[in-house]
């Protein structure tokens, strides 16, 4: 189980305070720091979902893209053991470790 709400194609994180009894997150995936909170649960998924709804309309009005673009690079940090053992798996495939790491994660998106 994961403390994610989802609106269109928005994600949006869940925590709790227990100091101030509330709920509250973020906007996952876009540049700016949208945040949103409740008392209940009900009040947090329908101010999540005003803070996407506000975030489209502002970003439309000054032009810019609402979600955060991907470049197809990123660092992976992982254990020296690992990344032998993935370097193994892939030569003994025949592949090089960028193609290997891609079709797991390719895998791993694609899986219900």
């Amino acid at each position: 189980m994961t403390d994610k709400l989802i609106h269109k194609e928005y994600i949006g994180s869940v925590h709790y305070s227990n100091q101030d009894e509330t709920f509250y997150g973020k906007i996952e995936g876009i540049t700016d720091l949208i945040t949103f909170e409740g008392q209940t649960v009900k009040e947090l998924k329908k101010a999540f979902k005003e803070a996407i709804e506000d975030y489209i309309e502002l970003c439309s009005d000054l032009g810019k893209p609402a979600m955060r673009s991907f470049k197809g690079s990123f660092n992976v940090r992982i254990s020296p053991q690992l990344h032998g053992r993935a370097f193994e798996k892939a030569t003994l495939k025949g592949k090089s470790l960028n193609q290997f790491v891609q079709e797991a994660i390719e895998k791993e998106v694609t899986a219900n």
